[in-house]
């Protein structure tokens, strides 16, 4: 079950980058990790660097997939982007926190984007 659910979360994840960068998005990191949390996929649209929360659901039973992004995974993302712009030295540079909700249906998959779900200064 386990290697299904990360199954799962990688196809989506990959679905998310495509999906990115057919917007003009480039994609930096995969799957950034520190002891916080994990940030799903790292990005430049533009000058902005843009940490990417994806989440995905095959069924809407528990809620819209946006909805697992609580305030708390929130603050954890925020202190792994912080972790990832002192790692690689930036201090003058546009960010922001997108999140991507995926719906997946036997025939049919459904991506939406949300710009700017959250925001904390702190983090820059």
């Amino acid at each position: 079950m386990a290697s299904n659910r990360r199954r799962f979360g990688a196809q989506n994840e990959e679905r998310a980058a495509v999906f990115l960068q057919q917007k003009g998005y480039t994609i930096l990191e995969r799957n950034f990790r520190t002891p916080y949390a994990e940030i799903d996929l790292i990005a430049k649209d533009g000058d902005t660097l843009v940490f990417v929360e994806v989440k995905a659901r095959r069924s809407m039973r528990f809620g819209h997939p946006a909805a697992a992004v609580t305030p708390h995974k929130q603050q954890r993302i925020i202190h792994a982007a912080a972790i990832y712009l002192q790692q690689q030295d930036i201090s003058d540079c546009a960010c922001r926190f997108d999140v991507i909700a995926i719906h997946v249906r036997p025939d049919e998959v459904r991506i939406e984007h949300f710009p700017h779900a959250f925001i904390d200064e702190q983090a820059y």
